[in-house]
């Protein structure tokens, strides 16, 4: 049966990318949580989504200017100001040492797309091994050289392609590259494309599906994982599918 994941944890209801919304995750019992990493100044690797910090905190700059003392004095709950209280821009460890004691299995997208980070996936790969979590993540990036780089250095960790393109030949593109799973933006998943793909026996894990008749919609047509910001309501909707069957 499909997968649900929590885009950015339960980024739907709490502060995207923080603590706080990975709990909020781990409560729902989802089976997933979607998160983003880059590096500060200082080759911490820290979970935020923007190459800015300006819309998800109270500060303004690149993530990649500040050292992670300096980050971690920002409110990453800035836009539920008042609500949410007060919550830091986390690190991967910090994330690691919250889940290791469940089965969640991480989707840790490298932000690499435009700032490369170099040797970002080194050190993303001693976080992985250090937490034992090679059988529960799955890399992904819309920087296809950057999810190669890490093949190349982990063979054995699952990999995805993300993608907000019409690739022709997705599924065929992807097993070329020994790639197991394509992460494409949902609304391009036609039953044709569903087709080739797992023709190829690739994985297929689409985002960000907030919408009930979406989440059927891609259900019926047979994805692996769903991610989105509303876990709550994908769980509700996946256990009345399999009622009703």
């Amino acid at each position: 049966m499909v997968k649900n994941f929590a885009h950015r944890g339960f980024s739907g209801k709490y502060p995207e990318n923080t603590l706080l919304a990975f709990k909020k995750a781990v409560e729902e019992s989802v089976d997933g949580i979607e998160l983003d990493v880059q590096f500060t100044k200082d080759k911490e690797i820290v979970i935020i989504h923007d190459e800015t910090i300006d819309r998800t905190t109270d500060g303004k700059g690149n993530v990649f200017d500040y050292t992670y003392e300096e980050l971690e004095k920002f409110d990453a709950s800035y836009i539920y100001k008042g609500k949410m209280g007060f919550n830091k821009i986390p690190t991967l460890r910090e994330y690691f040492e919250l889940i290791k004691e469940t089965n969640i299995i991480t989707n840790i997208e490298l932000k690499t797309g435009v700032n490369e980070y170099l040797g970002i996936e080194e050190k993303v790969l001693e976080l992985i091994k250090e937490f034992h979590m090679e059988e529960r993540v799955i890399i992904s990036s819309f920087n296809h050289y950057s999810v190669l780089r890490m093949k190349k250095i982990a063979p054995q960790i699952k990999c995805g392609f993300l993608s907000e393109t019409w690739i022709i030949d997705s599924g065929k593109y992807t097993k070329n590259f020994n790639v197991e799973c394509y992460h494409p933006q949902f609304s391009m998943l036609t039953k044709e494309m569903v087709k080739e793909l797992k023709s190829f026996g690739i994985e297929i894990n689409t985002w960000t599906v907030n919408k009930e008749e979406d989440i059927k919609d891609l259900i019926l047509k047979g994805v692996d994982i769903l991610i989105g910001n509303y876990p709550d309501l994908t769980k509700r909707i996946i256990k009345q599918m399999l009622e009703s069957k």
